[in-house]
């Protein structure tokens, strides 16, 4: 497994852009909140921690992961520079799981076809909570905290 005792989530700031004058959107799933929240935390303090200002960030909740698609559509709209969809989708019983993230996945990869502002994909799709919870700020690191970082070189190359 290639994230055996590591932590993803580390960067180095002189390798990433001056982010002082981009907006950011951020639309999180309330689904599994406890992780999507930690997600967003990462993804929020990245982006704090860059030089982007907390009036340059814009924060919408959605019910679920498949809602990420039309709130991130909606966030392009919003004179941003990038949008970070924050969800968590976790392995059940049935199918479900497979449809959701097929279907999240695409529609994410649609709205960067089809529009100009990048949407990054920041949803988990784990086989377990704990999974979830060690690449939501636990041993793994904050994946948040990649899709901000992540965010910010897109806004550059965006222009």
């Amino acid at each position: 497994m290639a994230t055996v005792n590591k932590n993803l989530s580390h960067y180095d700031k002189t390798t990433i852009p001056n982010a002082k004058d981009f907006r950011f959107g951020i639309v999180v799933s309330e689904w599994n909140d406890k992780i999507t929240e930690g997600l967003y935390k990462g993804a929020h303090e990245a982006l704090i921690d860059c030089g982007v200002s907390e009036s340059n960030i814009i924060r919408w909740n959605v019910p679920g992961s498949f809602e990420l698609i039309y709130g991130s559509k909606k966030m392009q709209q919003q004179n941003v520079d990038a949008v970070i969809a924050i969800g968590s989708v976790i392995q059940g019983e049935t199918k479900h799981f497979d449809f959701v993230c097929e279907g999240v996945s695409q529609g994410i990869k649609d709205l960067n076809v089809l529009h100009e502002i990048p949407v990054i994909f920041c949803v988990l799709t784990d086989n377990t909570m704990q999974q979830a919870i060690e690449r939501s700020g636990g041993i793994h690191g904050n994946k948040g905290t990649e899709a901000a970082i992540a965010a910010i070189k897109m806004a550059a190359i965006k222009g």
